[in-house]
């Protein structure tokens, strides 16, 4: 169990993110056409995963933008943008900012990926949520970097996170 902030108030997720060197938990989640995704989609590719609460929130919305903006400089990378949000609203956000160079995938249906991931709140108004997060997988599904952020409404390590692909 990871302990981060709220707010400066103490909250708990579900378990540890995965550890570097291994193999990256295997997850189902929903994209935006409502088709299946699974880490095994993307197999050859480099993956950034930024995960968060909400899309609807400024710090999740602004971490969105940044990894847009630097996802079309990053060759054989794909950039996914998780949350339990629904599809819909993931779309919609992403319409109406213009974001095309992520990829988003909704944890919506029974929220197994902030469990594997042991990064699920299970305390606070945002239990249920995924907290703010970020993990680099490389082209051969081994973990490379994961950052827990310590405070939900700060931003992860941008530089730190790419730099480790």
């Amino acid at each position: 169990m990871a302990s981060i902030t709220l707010g400066g108030n103490a909250i708990n997720t579900s378990g540890n993110l995965p550890k570097v060197g291994i193999k990256a938990p295997d997850f189902q989640m929903i994209k935006n056409d409502l088709s299946v995704a699974n880490l095994s989609d993307y197999k050859g590719v480099k993956l950034v995963l930024n995960i968060f609460p909400s899309i609807d929130t400024a710090t999740c919305a602004t971490s969105v933008r940044k990894f847009n903006e630097t996802a079309s400089k990053l060759s054989n990378t794909k950039v996914l943008c998780i949350s339990r949000d629904l599809p819909f609203a993931q779309k919609r956000f992403c319409g109406a900012e213009g974001l095309e160079n992520v990829e988003n995938l909704s944890d919506f249906k029974d929220g197994s990926f902030g469990k594997n991931y042991g990064l699920e709140i299970v305390d606070s108004v945002l239990a249920g949520l995924h907290s703010r997060a970020v993990v680099v997988i490389d082209e051969n599904g081994i973990v490379k970097y994961t950052e827990q952020v310590p405070e939900i409404a700060d931003e992860p390590n941008y530089d730190v996170a790419l730099a480790s692909l």
